[in-house]
């Protein structure tokens, strides 16, 4: 019966180790399911708690609109960016179009699609 010297050991547990992270990259890249509801609103609470706390500075607590820019900044950098960086909500403004904009950015986000059309995906 042939041994197995340290080195052939070596071999062996490297293919293993290589076989199995490549097949769990695959399934993780198949398991991935779009951000809930549920977790937006929590995350976002925790926005507020943090702006509340003073963590992002005084610029954010000043007005309601403020904190609500900050809180929506705070939820999604990448959204935020893509959506209201250029034209932040102003006071009273009720902006149903680009909520919906940010809501699906972030809905793609989560799920590691390209997010270039989501400006205008919603405009009537």
């Amino acid at each position: 019966m042939a041994s197995i010297d340290n080195n052939q050991k070596f071999i062996l547990l490297l293919i293993f180790s290589l076989i199995s992270l490549s097949s769990s990259n695959t399934v993780l890249a198949k398991s991935r399911r779009p951000i809930s509801d549920a977790e937006i609103r929590e995350k976002k609470l925790q926005c507020y708690a943090d702006i509340e706390s003073g963590l992002w500075g005084q610029k954010c607590i000043a007005t309601a609109v403020d904190k609500e820019n900050c809180a929506l900044q705070c939820l999604s950098p990448v959204c935020y960016e893509r959506v209201y960086q250029s034209d932040p909500l102003e006071e009273g403004e009720k902006d149903t179009v680009r909520s919906q904009e940010y809501k699906y950015c972030m809905h793609k986000y989560s799920l590691g699609q390209s997010l270039d059309d989501i400006k205008g995906s919603f405009e009537w």
